[in-house]
């Protein structure tokens, strides 16, 4: 049997080893349908916090979607730290109804730290009086029952929730249909899935909740990576404290173009990375000695598993290159063949893959998709696939280049009602 061929079937049989659970999760989301939690015993008092810089256009709808929630108002508050700004995001949260602090702090770049000087201020200046802080960005949006089933999720007595995120642009553009699919699924079949299982979820971005006693316990936040969300699931997953999921849905603004969200999503695998190589080594103590599932399960949401497929690519592809030239000395016709084979499987499983993802979660969460062009909806079952496959530049391009905190503008000034309508 030729080496590659060989070396072919072992990538083959790691990547399946690795990753497989996650078809587990897939049916569980499917047949199972919507985690249910029972309702709450006691409505607990929150405080809101949202990092704004520079977003005038869009800070005020979300405080007034916050103060817009069917839970009592006298037992929410909302702070927006409104950090080296340039515009007025400061006065337009104030007239939205929000608690305002300025922070002009440019040599601590990075929502990280904005918390920490948030959340250090919050403490000293309301101390004891919030049971527990949702995580907000300025572009977001919330369902009016939000903080109700967020609510009868905490009253369960976890110390940190994720949440249903959902896209407030869709239609947008290609871009923007294929981040928007990727959250719903996310949502669907991955933190639903768990938590039916009743293993940890994962927070990401925005739209989650974390407990007073978490933060009072860091004096701020510790979290200092370029994906600080991540890097707190991961600390979580290690010391097996459990994230849940509730189904409350809010929504999110995405890139509408690769520039943008090749940005984005270049800090996004840079923090992977990071995080990777800063709780690897504390993840497989956790899996080998405490048999935490959350361990492995986190080990293979931060591993850089495009990586494998890259790999995969690359090797083929030289072997193919070298082969060629060496005129059969160094491969058989049939093992050029065997590696073109390979490239062309490899490329259309994960085209495969991702095509069956899109399709299933376009069809089980249609009624979260509010875009007027149905033709999108449709086009993004086959564009998707396109779309994940830029990760695979992505993955080596992170390794190599700095990547700093940037942030990513917003503009999409609409309402909920608005977004529920279509207008996008």
């Amino acid at each position: 049997m030729a080496p590659i061929v060989i070396f072919n079937f072992i990538l083959g049989v790691l990547f399946t080893v690795c990753f497989a659970y996650q078809a587990v999760y897939l049916l569980i989301g499917l047949f199972r349908g919507e985690v249910k939690i029972p309702p709450a015993k006691k409505q607990h008092r929150y405080a809101f916090f949202i990092a704004a810089h520079n977003e005038e256009a869009v800070i005020a709808n979300l405080v007034q979607s916050i103060r817009d929630q069917d839970y009592p108002s006298e037992l929410i508050d909302i702070f927006v730290v409104a950090d080296a700004c340039t515009d007025n995001t400061a006065q337009a949260a104030r007239d939205a109804g929000a608690i305002v602090y300025e922070r002009n702090d440019l040599a601590r770049k990075g929502k990280s730290w904005v918390m920490d000087y948030g959340f250090d201020r919050i403490l000293r200046e309301y101390p004891g009086k919030h049971e527990a802080f949702f995580i907000f960005d300025a572009d977001n949006l919330l369902s009016r029952d939000y903080v109700s089933i967020m609510n009868d999720a905490f009253d369960q007595g976890y110390l940190a929730l994720t949440s249903y995120r959902n896209s407030k642009n869709f239609g947008s553009s290609w871009i923007s249909a294929a981040y928007a699919t990727w959250f719903l699924r996310e949502a669907r079949y991955l933190n639903n899935a768990r938590m039916i299982c009743g293993t940890s979820c994962a927070v990401s971005g925005s739209g989650y909740l974390i407990s007073s006693k978490i933060v009072e316990g860091m004096h701020g936040w510790d979290f200092h990576t370029l994906t600080e969300d991540i890097q707190f699931s991961t600390f979580c997953a290690v010391h097996g404290i459990q994230i849940g999921y509730a189904p409350a849905e809010f929504y999110d603004e995405q890139p509408v173009t690769m520039s943008a969200s090749w940005k984005q999503r270049m800090r996004w695998t840079k923090g992977f990375y990071q995080v990777f190589f800063t709780y690897g080594s504390h993840l497989l103590k956790s899996i080998f000695h405490h048999h935490r599932f959350a361990a492995y399960d986190m080990l293979m949401t931060i591993a850089p598993g495009m990586l494998l497929t890259l790999v995969s690519l690359l090797a083929n592809s030289t072997f193919l290159v070298v082969g060629s030239l060496s005129h059969g000395f160094l491969a058989t016709d049939a093992e050029l063949e065997l590696c073109v084979g390979s490239l062309l499987i490899t490329l259309l499983y994960m085209y495969f893959t991702f095509f069956v993802l899109g399709v299933v979660t376009t069809v089980t969460e249609y009624k979260h998709i509010h875009c007027p062009q149905t033709w999108r909806i449709v086009a993004n079952l086959f564009t998707f696939p396109l779309f994940m496959f830029t990760y695979i530049p992505l993955t080596v391009a992170a390794l190599f280049l700095k990547v700093d905190w940037v942030p990513t503008p917003h503009d999409v000034s609409v309402t909920l009602d608005q977004v529920i309508e279509g207008a996008q």
